[in-house]
């Protein structure tokens, strides 16, 4: 098997970016028909570049899956404007939000994984987890309108499935709670990680854990830890002692 070429990664990542944010990580015409232009000798550049890292047909497959990442990637961007009113405006998100970051790496290695391409994907969220601390499994399945808010610390694992429009915080783990073994002792990959169903929020510092359900419109509160499914419209808060004395 050929070994990836790391630097060519890190290459094509910047290549999807300039494609889907033309002008924010490297100057780009003002003009319509110039700007076409740049676009279009990106994704030439692109082909090239991804091509020497998998098979040719592999990187046409890649680059007509372009239309599609960059609408999930806007409405990563809408929901992030949508659910922090820190945001001043969408130019903010797109340069300053680690989650941004995390969710073009994920979302890239997310196509490559389904074409059934190995290692890299998994390099490539790797990195994003490196710089963000957001560590994203290639494997999980994320809808659209993902919104991460601060994002230090979270984990989603890699049989996780989370619905359309789910906001999560910093620190949130989505992940197993045991792990299946086969008869020689080595753990086998299994449905393990949770289900958030639409419209579910996570707050800071949450673990929920296991193949479990969140019904959708669902709130789960800060420092929590979950191990049971729970109905839609639910809200699940730390329980408070009241000191009777």
């Amino acid at each position: 098997m050929k070994l990836p070429n790391i630097e060519a990664i890190k290459r094509m990542i910047t290549l999807v970016k300039r494609i889907i944010f033309p002008g924010y990580y490297e100057p780009c015409p003002t003009d319509p028909e110039l700007r076409q232009c740049y676009i279009e000798a990106n994704k030439l550049e692109l082909k090239i570049t991804l091509g020497e890292q998998i098979c040719p047909d592999q990187a046409e497959q890649f680059l007509a899956q372009l239309p599609e990442l960059e609408r999930l990637l806007l409405t990563d961007v809408e929901a992030t404007i949508a659910n922090d009113p820190a945001v001043d405006n969408r130019d903010e998100v797109i340069y300053c939000y680690p989650s941004i970051q995390a969710m073009i790496n994920y979302r890239v290695a997310h196509i490559l994984s389904n074409m059934q391409v190995p290692i890299i994907p998994r390099i490539i969220t790797e990195r994003a987890h490196s710089i963000t601390g957001i560590d994203i499994h290639p494997r999980a399945q994320i809808g659209e309108y993902f919104a991460i808010d601060h994002g230090t610390g979270i984990v989603i694992g890699e049989t996780c499935i989370i619905g359309n429009h789910c906001t999560i915080y910093q620190g949130v783990t989505l992940g197993a709670k045991n792990f299946q073994m086969d008869e020689k002792g080595n753990m086998v990959s299994v449905p393990r990680h949770p289900i958030l169903e639409d419209y579910v929020t996570v707050y800071s510092n949450t673990s929920i854990l296991g193949r479990i359900t969140i019904g959708h419109h669902s709130v789960i509160g800060g420092n929590i830890w979950l191990t049971h499914s729970v109905p839609a419209h639910s809200r699940i808060i730390q329980s408070r002692e009241i000191n009777q004395e």
